[in-house]
């Protein structure tokens, strides 16, 4: 085994620095600086015109006892994280063992099924979502074929969220490419010898693909919750960008949003960002913590949390 003297190690330890130098300065300067400052102006009343004025803890205090709006908010979030995540998940799940069964023009379908999701969350998809489930859109005129009258979906409060955990399920493609690489791991001789001892494709499913599919199902459920409680496009621009009808699409990015940008009151909605900082934790947290009773590895070993 070659030892370094100790010259070349400290040569060979500044030019290891050198290269991080990049990283370092977009950590400090893009990252944790902004998140350190955007902490102290949660303590503060801040307008962006004049300078941060210290209120300690006053807006958090204002947010979780006199807010009503930040507990609607969090409800119409956590409704489309409930719906859009599992949904999400199960159809790009649906569609990858489809694909994986060794049909021709496998990359077609899998590019054709992915460019929803290289187009989701843009404004031109948001608007494109709007103009089809609008009173006189698209699919109520496909509807309309079959003799019904469907609702206006993006104008009624108990429609609009719907629609819009519609959009989110239709953007499955990177869950889809994701689960679709993972089922290509998994050994074809498991099967052969699940079918030879007289197993269904039920018990199959369950006893060979969902464990070996396990550790991709929990980064896509991982990735899903993240991106999932940040949705901020659908709900500005298929509702009316104020959280109507009846704040019936207020979701929690939002109404930080409204409340920095519109009212001007950045101490507070930077305060909110650190809320919502917490519950995509707390809500990873579990997710980790209960991994160890359902993810396994191929070593034999569940995932530990």
């Amino acid at each position: 085994m070659k030892v370094l003297r100790k010259p070349a190690l400290r040569q060979q330890n500044r030019t290891a620095f050198l290269f991080l130098i990049p990283w370092l300065i977009g950590f400090f300067g893009l990252t944790l600086g902004p998140m350190l400052f955007s902490f102290y102006l949660s303590l503060t009343k801040y307008n962006l015109l004049n300078s941060p004025k210290w209120l300690g803890l006053d807006n958090y205090k204002e947010i979780f006892t006199n807010d009503d709006s930040f507990y609607q908010s969090l409800s119409v979030t956590f409704k489309y994280v409930l719906f859009s995540v599992p949904l999400k998940m199960i159809f790009a799940l649906l569609v990858a063992m489809a694909l994986n069964k060794g049909i021709r023009a496998l990359g077609v379908y899998r590019t054709v099924y992915y460019i929803p999701s290289l187009l989701g969350g843009s404004v031109a998809i948001a608007i494109v979502w709007r103009k089809i489930f609008d009173g006189d859109g698209l699919f109520n005129h496909f509807l309309s074929w079959f003799g019904i009258e469907g609702p206006a979906w993006i104008s009624h409060p108990d429609y609009i969220l719907s629609t819009i955990i519609t959009l989110s399920v239709w953007q499955f493609g990177s869950a889809m490419v994701i689960f679709l690489a993972g089922l290509k791991q998994v050994p074809a001789d498991l099967y052969e010898a699940a079918q030879v001892d007289g197993a269904s494709k039920t018990r199959q499913f369950f006893k060979i693909t969902f464990p070996m599919l396990s550790p991709v199902i929990f980064f896509n459920l991982i990735m899903g919750i993240i991106n999932s409680f940040q949705a901020f496009t659908p709900g500005y621009v298929i509702g009316d960008g104020r959280g109507g009808p009846v704040n019936s699409t207020m979701f929690y990015t939002l109404y930080l949003y409204l409340k920095g940008f519109s009212f001007f009151d950045m101490g507070y909605a930077a305060a909110l960002a650190w809320i919502m900082l917490i519950i995509i934790a707390l809500f990873t947290s579990i997710v980790f913590i209960t991994s160890k009773y359902w993810v396994f590895y191929g070593d034999g070993k569940e995932g530990g949390g």
